[in-house]
């Protein structure tokens, strides 16, 4: 038998040589998943001994990995703002950038009954909004029936299947009635750069959900169309943007009839997130300029 610390040893040698950055880390992930531990567990005793069938699923797993499949894919959850969610090839695997469209959100000073989340995805931002507003309900669409069917899992994974369900179609198309929020995260690559991304996306995550066209800006023609239509007259809109993307959008939202509130960084200090709402006073808060 081997060893926790030698297989560690072992697989941040092999994602390292496949140029993975953060090899070590990605190899205590996939160890403590292959041995449904955690990481925590396998740094306490890294002498440990490892039967040979678990070693050999370690071993599986980083083939995988080096083949650039996403450890998200390949452990079958990931983590987003409070929850833990199922993620599968059907959808985009939850990012923290996304993380600042909750945070601008909880920073309107807004209380929402109705939330609305347009290409829903795994569901991460209507589940992560619904946990912060225990008095809304919300409805996610996808594209995916797919994608919108492991969305309602992640519901219930999270203890939050009694306030959001999930429904496949194309953006607003089939939805009716006005919502206090709306929230979305659409495909906002241009097409023609989608071959040059990162393998983990351009070769595992679905096209659908990351090509926004030529310019990248077709699916937020198509939203910001319908959001007057949609929105509450004090409701909000929070986009996700692309890096540099901040000014056409707002162009594009002034010429649909809404108002530009500002924009909201995330971590790394690239505006992701757009507010918007009606014309109309403004509501609390004050988000960044774009």
């Amino acid at each position: 038998m081997t060893t926790v610390g030698a297989l560690l040893c072992q697989g941040g040698r092999a994602l390292r040589e496949a140029g993975i950055a953060d090899s070590r880390r990605e190899a205590r992930l996939l160890l403590a998943h292959a041995l449904d531990s955690s990481t925590e567990a396998l740094l306490r005793d890294p002498g440990a001994e490892v039967a040979p069938e678990a070693a050999g699923r370690f071993r599986s797993l980083l083939t995988r990995r080096a083949g650039r499949e996403p450890v998200a894919q390949i452990t079958g959850h990931a983590g987003f703002w409070t929850l833990d969610l199922e993620v599968g090839p059907q959808t985009l695997v939850p990012r923290a950038d996304s993380e600042a469209l909750i945070e601008a959100l909880l920073g309107t000073g807004i209380v929402p009954r109705r939330i609305l989340d347009l290409g829903t995805g795994t569901g991460c931002l209507l589940l992560a909004a619904l946990a912060e507003f225990p008095g809304a309900h919300g409805v996610g669409i996808d594209l995916i029936p797919d994608a919108a069917a492991l969305a309602s899992r992640n519901a219930a994974r999270n203890g939050l299947e009694d306030r959001g369900s999930f429904l496949a179609g194309r953006w607003a198309e089939a939805i009716s009635g006005r919502f206090d929020v709306i929230l979305s995260n659409p495909p906002y690559i241009e097409s023609g750069a989608i071959a040059g991304l990162m393998p983990e996306v351009s070769r595992h995550e679905p096209a659908s959900a990351l090509d926004g066209g030529p310019d990248g800006l077709d699916a937020y023609r198509t939203i910001l169309s319908q959001l007057p239509r949609l929105l509450t007259p004090a409701g909000i809109a929070v986009l996700e943007l692309g890096e540099g993307q901040g000014p056409a959008v707002s162009a594009l939202a002034e010429s649909a009839g809404l108002r530009v509130l500002g924009g909201h960084e995330d971590l790394g200090g690239i505006t992701r997130a757009l507010l918007l709402a009606l014309q109309q006073k403004p509501v609390g808060g004050s988000p960044d300029p774009v």
